[in-house]
């Protein structure tokens, strides 16, 4: 099971990421826990300063704006 972060303040942005992130790993049959990260110290922590960011499993894969659905589906699947 892959876990994944989406950091950002709760904006339609952030939840539309959390919405595509949860839609790709569905399609590729790949368990995830999804935990949304609001705490803007936190969020700083990890580097990013736009936001929605992805975290998967530790490591900072996208800031700032909507992912591409392929890119997605390539971090999932790593």
């Amino acid at each position: 099971m892959k876990t994944i972060k989406v950091l950002g303040p709760g904006c339609k942005r952030c939840q539309a990421t959390e919405d595509m992130v949860k839609a790709e790993a569905a399609k590729l049959g790949i368990d995830i826990a999804v935990e949304k990260v609001t705490d803007y110290a936190a969020i700083a922590g990890y580097g990013i300063v736009s936001t929605p960011g992805i975290v998967i499993d530790g490591k900072v894969v996208h800031a700032g704006g909507l992912p591409k659905s392929e890119d997605l589906a390539k971090w999932l699947a790593a």
